[in-house]
C-alpha cells in the first residue's frame, strides 16, 4: 500500500440499494475519528438516497485521544503550522477522493466534502485546489488555514456553506466571518449560519442546514 491510499475508515452505502450516484466524504475534527462522524449520515440518508458516504481516519494517531486521529499535530495553532499542515494531509485527501470516484466512475461533480473543525480546514483547503469543480464543500465549526495562499492557488470555486457557533472556544467564531469575506472576495457562492449559544458542536440547524445543502448541490 503506498502512502497516497492509506486512508481508510467507515462508510454507509446508499440507503436506496442501487449504485451510488453521488459520494459525501466527511473529514473529522483533531482527536476524533471518521466513526464519529458517520453519526450525521442517519439525518441525510432519507433526502440523499443514492448517495455513498465515506468518513476515512486521519493519517496520524492523536496523541492524548484513545481511538483519536489527527490530519495533522497541533504543536502550534499560528498560520505557518496550519498551512504546513493541510499541506502536508491534503495529497491523501486528493488521492482519497479520486480513488473511490473512479471506482464507481462519478464525475467529480457529483462529490461533495464535509468537515469539522480540523476537517472543515482540510475540505475548504483541497475543495478549491481541485482542477476539475467539486459538488460542494460543507465545513461546520472551521476556518481557511491560508486564505492568503488560496487567493493565488485556486483552481475551482465549489459552492460552499460554512456553519459555525457563536459560542465556540476551540475555533473563534471570528473565523467564520473572515472566511465569508476572503472567500466573497474571490469570487465563491458562499452560504453562512451562525448557531446562536452554539460552542464547537453541531446544531440542529446545521444538520437541516447540511442535509439541504447536499441534496441541492449533488441533485438529490
Amino acid at each position: 500500500m503506498t502512502d497516497l491510499t492509506r486512508l481508510k475508515g467507515p462508510q454507509a452505502a446508499p440507503a436506496s440499494g442501487r449504485d451510488p450516484q453521488s459520494i459525501v466524504i466527511l473529514l473529522h475534527g483533531y482527536g476524533s475519528n471518521g466513526a464519529d462522524l458517520m453519526g450525521l449520515v442517519p439525518y441525510w440518508r432519507r433526502s440523499l438516497p443514492d448517495t455513498l458516504f465515506m468518513a476515512p481516519n486521519a493519517p496520524e494517531i492523536c496523541p492524548g485521544a484513545p481511538g483519536g486521529y489527527q490530519w495533522w499535530a497541533l504543536t502550534d495553532l499560528g498560520r505557518e503550522s496550519r498551512a504546513a499542515g493541510v499541506r502536508q494531509a491534503a495529497p491523501l485527501v486528493d488521492a482519497f477522493i479520486d480513488i473511490h470516484r473512479t471506482a464507481y466512475d462519478l464525475p467529480n461533480r457529483k462529490v461533495a466534502l464535509v468537515g469539522f473543525s480540523q476537517g472543515a480546514m482540510m475540505a475548504l483547503h483541497v475543495g478549491p485546489r481541485r482542477s476539475e469543480v467539486l459538488a460542494g464543500v460543507v465545513g461546520y465549526s472551521g476556518m481557511l488555514a491560508d486564505a492568503e495562499a488560496l487567493q493565488v492557488e485556486v483552481k475551482t470555486k465549489p459552492p460552499l456553506l460554512l456553519v459555525h457557533g457563536d459560542a465556540d472556544q476551540t475555533v473563534p467564531f471570528a473565523a467564520l466571518g473572515q472566511a465569508h469575506v476572503e472567500l466573497n472576495r474571490m469570487g465563491f457562492e458562499v452560504s453562512t449560519h451562525a448557531s446562536p449559544g452554539l460552542g464547537h458542536s453541531i446544531d440542529e440547524a446545521g444538520l437541516r442546514l447540511g442535509g439541504e445543502f447536499l441534496a441541492r448541490v449533488l441533485g438529490a
